[in-house]
């Protein structure tokens, strides 16, 4: 059984720093695409950053751009993402996600598997 399980999330202050995890098990992710997506209350599900199966190639939202980092170690199965200076417009539900393309990660459509997600809430 394919899982995507992320960890990481919690409570902080406004100019802080989280780190999210995102563990896969039941197959190999190494040639994945992965991607983190977060959902706020009462909005839709949106793209954060991706990256490719390699690591090498990495996307971002123009909203987290230059606060966020994402990495994967592929020995490890897992995904991160590094989060600061966060913002309490960036609290939302942090979902992880991975596919064979990255486009369809970037592009938010037909992803193979998706996590369950963990709560990030940053207080003003």
């Amino acid at each position: 059984q394919v899982q995507l399980v992320e960890s990481g999330g919690g409570l902080v202050q406004a100019g802080g720093s989280l780190s999210l995890s995102c563990v896969a098990s039941g197959r190999t992710f190494s040639s994945y695409a992965m991607g983190w997506f977060r959902q706020a209350p009462g909005k839709e599900r949106e793209f954060v950053a991706a990256l490719d199966w390699s690591g090498g190639v990495t996307n971002y939202a123009d909203s987290v751009k230059g606060r966020f980092t994402i990495s994967r170690d592929v020995s490890k199965n897992t995904m991160y993402l590094q989060m600061n200076s966060l913002k309490p417009e960036d609290t939302a539900v942090y979902y992880c996600a991975a596919d064979r393309l990255l486009h369809r990660i970037k592009g938010n459509y037909g992803i193979d598997y998706w996590g369950k997600g963990t709560l990030v809430t940053v207080s003003s």
